[in-house]
């Protein structure tokens, strides 16, 4: 009888998934450990080894399906002896039905709204326009608000009026909105333009919206906002990366490169390990508090994001953490990250100054209880000494689930974040 492969569950939250490709053919040799197919999970891409040896008889998944089901057989693998007369023997068994552990509620909560399968030209409720439309001409039932020169010239040249901007009084169709339509179209008249884009969702993207949505409508949040002064951090930043060793050769590419972000990563640990009641979990019977310090971290990748984890990140130095940051990320991005090193971590980190954004309210990462947004750093007056004076200047915001985290420990957690940040180098003792 074949061996069957089945659609693994790579991920406690997986349920289904898209067999991205077949690295091997029907009648290729298969060895245990042997790298055979890759697929896609709701985080990443990953790659399926072989348990088993023989010879691939028959695919019955190919590549490039989506929505396999976790335990549907997807391959057949002869062993030694056996021909492909043997494929007769086998009937397919139907799949055990695979609940994910962590998005059950989720999926109560939200569910998957259903899209329209095919696309007609009336706007529609379910699905979003990527742009929105420029006003129309206002109307009185079907008819539409048009000077009489207007009309006569949308007559001439086949414009539905419908479809023109109007500017003048009131949002009147003039003879020149009829002209402008014309030129903007070039002459020619499309009474059939597609008004919106179809975008399909990705089972990332349906992930992540079915855990946000979880979160929001789940945990009670509550904010709190502290301003951090970096001016001494940074310049330790500069002192460190001026410090680091370089490799021998040519480029002399040095060991490290911290940013301000691996500090934010470190402070945000030592901070946990100050008050480890931010590092907790709500269920319904106890509050779990956990004794490891691991921080996720928000990484932007095609499609959505991910939260790699830095473990025990209390324990490490900074330019340690710095270099396993930037290889997470890296692997993020390439979709090579393995489960185990982006799910845990007790404590979240969202940091878009990068991206210039000077404050914002993140949405807290369930089961944790804590998620710190983290805002750009920039020159602000502030008073100081009773004189005004120049500083750079962070804005956090701490998203908090109030179940299992009080306002008191989250003021105390940033009562110790900030304290690490301005003064960096208790980081050190």
């Amino acid at each position: 009888m074949p061996i069957e492969i089945l659609m693994p569950a790579l991920s406690p939250t997986m349920t289904e998934g898209n067999l991205a490709k077949w690295l091997v053919k029907e009648g290729d040799k298969i060895t245990s450990g042997k790298v055979i197919a890759e697929i896609e999970t709701d985080k990443a891409t990953m790659e399926v080894e072989a348990v088993d040896e023989g010879t691939l008889g028959k695919i019955l998944v190919a590549g490039g399906s989506k929505n396999v089901p976790v335990n549907n057989v997807i391959a057949l693998v002869l062993k030694a002896g056996e021909d492909k007369k043997s494929l007769d023997s086998w009937k397919p068994k139907e799949a055990p039905k695979v609940e994910a552990k962590a998005e059950v509620a989720a999926q109560g909560a939200g569910g998957k709204q259903p899209l329209p399968s095919t696309i007609n030209h009336q706007p529609s409720t379910n699905l979003p326009t990527r742009a929105p439309e420029a006003p129309k001409a206002i109307k009185t039932g079907a008819r539409v608000m048009a000077s009489p020169l207007a009309k006569k010239l949308a007559e001439q040249k086949g414009v539905d009026l419908h479809r023109v901007h109007g500017t003048g009084p009131h949002g009147r169709v003039t003879r020149e909105d009829v002209e402008a339509s014309l030129a903007g179209a070039g002459g020619a008249v499309h009474r059939d333009r597609q008004e919106f884009a179809r975008v399909e969702n990705t089972t990332m993207r349906q992930t992540i919206a079915r855990r946000l949505l979880e979160s929001k409508q789940m945990v009670p949040h509550f904010y709190l906002t502290v301003d951090c002064q970096l001016d001494k951090l940074l310049e330790v930043r500069e002192q460190l990366n001026s410090r680091a060793v370089k490799s021998a050769g040519k480029e002399g590419k040095p060991a490290y490169k911290i940013s301000v972000n691996d500090m934010i990563i470190k402070a945000v640990a030592l901070a946990m390990r100050d008050v480890p009641e931010s590092n907790a979990t709500w269920y319904d019977d106890a509050i779990v508090l956990y004794q490891n310090v691991d921080v996720s971290v928000a990484v932007a990748i095609d499609g959505g994001l991910i939260t790699p984890v830095i473990r025990n990140a209390d324990q490490k130095t900074i330019p340690a953490i710095s270099n396993e940051m930037k290889d997470l990320a890296g692997r993020a991005r390439a979709g090579k990250l393995k489960p185990e090193e982006y799910q845990g971590g007790g404590f979240s980190i969202s940091n878009l100054g990068m991206f210039g954004i000077k404050t914002f309210s993140a949405i807290i990462n369930p089961p944790q209880s804590c998620i710190l947004a983290v805002g750009a750093g920039e020159e602000r007056a502030i008073a100081q000494g009773g004189k005004i004076t120049s500083a750079t200047m962070m804005t956090t915001t701490l998203s908090v689930d109030h179940r299992s985290v009080d306002g008191a420990v989250g003021a105390n957690f940033l009562a110790a974040f900030k304290g690490y940040i301005e003064q960096p180098v208790t980081m050190f003792v």
